[in-house]
Parts: structure tokens; C-alpha cells; sequence
């Protein structure tokens, strides 16, 4: 390593401590609290982005990462329900075999495969009924699928809780789709993101370097994909209680 790129390191050291304390003030507000704020349930929406098989327990990019948000998740769903809520939002991965998106990961999620099922702990919910799947051939939920005109069905929804895979990835781009969707079309919207309810995957350097990938250090990419969402007017928060 020479000068040139220790310096680099050393400089960063101040940020890094930076986003670890900011990461100790994220609230964890009640969730009956965060419904009450939208003026109701009907006003809430709960999207949960690629929520799979394939990303949690089976297939070549299931992590044990990913699939330890699964329980938070469905326990967020039945608090969620119990409080009234009924729009639950799936955008899923929903992939043709020839997917120009396998050039960069791989194939995965092929539509009528097992991995592009959602989790067995969702659909047993006995409210699975009132799920809107949102098939998806890329990582933002807006682009060329149903989500737009979901949306514009229901315009009373302003709160928008964002979980599910990866943090980085589909979790960023819904969300910011939403944020960027509000602040285009003047939208008001609250967007937000509990964080035990997002994780992303992780190849350390040494397995990437034996592999021939690029390394994804889960962590760091963790914080700062979610520092960036609130940097851009998206609520991270630790969780929602109650």
C-alpha cells in the first residue's frame, strides 16, 4: 500500500467515527405513533422489495445475512395488520432467463423458479390475500412495472415503510424512488426505513480475491447506503416498536 492511499485511508477516519455515532442516534418510534402521523392506516403502505427464496435461503445469492430480516419483517406485517394497515406492497424479482441483468449478477429469480417465491414466513400470513406482487426484471420498483400506476391508485397513502433486500440495491432505489416520485409530482410523502428490517450481502476481500468478484464489505456498504437515504429526506430509524 503506498503513502498515497494510507493518506486516503486516514482521511476518511474522521467520517467513519462520524457515521458510527450517527448510527447511535437513529429513534426507534412506536409504530401505532408513525400510523397516527398519516392520519390513519389507510394511509400507511408497507413495500417490501424482493422478500424471496432467492436472496434468503436458496440460490446462488441467499445469504444468511439477508435472510436474519425475514422474522422483523413478518413481525412488522402482523403488527402492522393488527393496527389496520391493508396495503402491503411486493415489489419481487421476476426474471426472464435471458434477463440482461444476469450480466452482472448471475442468473437468479427466474420467473416459475423456487427462488423467485416469497418466503414461506409471508405467504403462510393469513392476511397474504391483501399482498400486492409487484413483478420486477430490474433493481428500481418504478421503472417499467405496476408500481406507478399502484400509486397513482392510491394517492391517500403517504407513508411509505421501505424493507426487505439489499440496502444498497432495491432497498436504496425504491426508496428513493418514492423520495424522488414526491419531490417531482410535489407529493406528500414520508419515507422510511427501519433498519432491522434492511441488510444487503457480504463477499470479504479475501473471498472475492479467490473467487474473481468484487468484494462487498456488508457493513460499511450497510451504513452508508443508509446514510445516504437520509441524507436525500428518507427517515432511517432502528426500528418500529410496539
Amino acid at each position: 500500500m503506498d503513502e498515497e492511499t494510507r493518506g486516503f485511508i486516514r482521511g476518511r477516519e474522521s467520517f467513519l467515527e462520524f457515521l458510527s455515532e450517527w448510527e447511535c442516534t437513529w429513534p426507534s418510534p412506536a409504530l401505532a405513533d408513525v400510523i397516527r402521523e398519516a392520519a390513519g392506516p389507510e394511509n400507511v403502505a408497507i413495500v417490501a422489495a424482493d422478500v424471496l427464496v432467492g436472496f434468503c435461503s436458496a440460490g446462488r445469492l441467499a445469504g444468511t445475512r439477508v435472510a436474519r430480516i425475514v422474522p422483523p419483517i413478518v413481525d412488522l406485517f402482523k403488527r402492522a395488520h393488527s393496527l389496520g394497515v391493508r396495503n402491503f406492497v411486493l415489489p419481487q424479482d421476476a426474471h426472464p432467463p435471458d434477463s440482461p441483468e444476469f450480466d452482472a449478477w448471475g442468473p437468479h429469480c427466474v420467473v416459475g423458479s423456487e427462488e423467485a417465491e416469497t418466503v414461506a414466513e409471508l405467504k403462510a400470513l393469513p392476511f397474504s390475500n391483501l399482498f400486492e406482487v409487484i413483478p420486477n426484471q430490474n433493481l428500481n420498483a418504478g421503472i417499467g412495472t405496476g408500481f406507478p400506476a399502484w400509486l397513482d391508485e392510491h394517492r391517500n397513502v403517504r407513508c411509505f415503510i421501505v424493507v426487505g433486500d439489499c440496502t444498497d440495491l432495491c432497498i436504496y432505489q425504491t426508496a428513493m424512488y418514492l423520495r424522488l416520485r414526491a419531490d417531482q409530482f410535489r407529493l406528500d410523502y414520508e419515507v422510511i426505513v427501519p433498519e432491522d428490517c434492511v441488510d444487503t450481502f457480504d463477499i470479504p476481500l479475501v473471498d472475492a480475491r479467490k473467487r474473481g468478484v468484487l468484494p462487498h464489505d456488508a457493513e460499511l456498504l450497510h451504513s452508508l447506503f443508509l446514510y445516504h437515504m437520509a441524507v436525500n429526506g428518507i427517515r432511517v430509524i432502528r426500528r418500529l416498536t410496539g
